[in-house]
């Protein structure tokens, strides 16, 4: 199984971006699937979630503004970025977990992408 991210880039504040996250191989029953984020010397910081029945949880320092969905048919979670601050600025990383019976679970990051947000 693989996680591969797209969408980051250099924007300014006040900005939208658009992460797409692809999740390939064996991938059957495929479960949650989210966001985290990780600036160097500081903690992991979870940015949104969305279970395999669409049930999403935030970050409180996202609410509002990011928008977290999955097209299972795809296989891709999307992360919808809107209203950018300084403080977005992170390397951001997919991941995902699944498995259909207690044998055959799996989790997978991937390999993230830089989102910089200018001021």
């Amino acid at each position: 199984v693989q996680l591969v991210e797209s969408g980051g880039g250099l924007v300014q504040a006040g900005d939208s971006l658009r992460l797409s996250c692809v999740v390939s191989g064996d991938t059957l029953c495929l479960g949650d699937m989210g966001w985290y984020r990780q600036v160097p010397g500081k903690e992991r910081d979870v940015v949104a979630t969305i279970t395999k029945y669409g049930r999403t949880k935030y970050g409180d320092s996202v609410k509002g503004r990011f928008i977290i969905s999955r097209d299972n048919a795809e296989k891709t979670v999307y992360l919808q970025m809107n209203s950018l601050k300084p403080e977005d600025t992170a390397v951001y990383f997919c991941k995902a977990d699944g498995g259909c019976n207690i044998e055959s679970t799996w989790y997978k990051e991937g390999q993230g992408t830089q989102v910089t947000v200018s001021s």
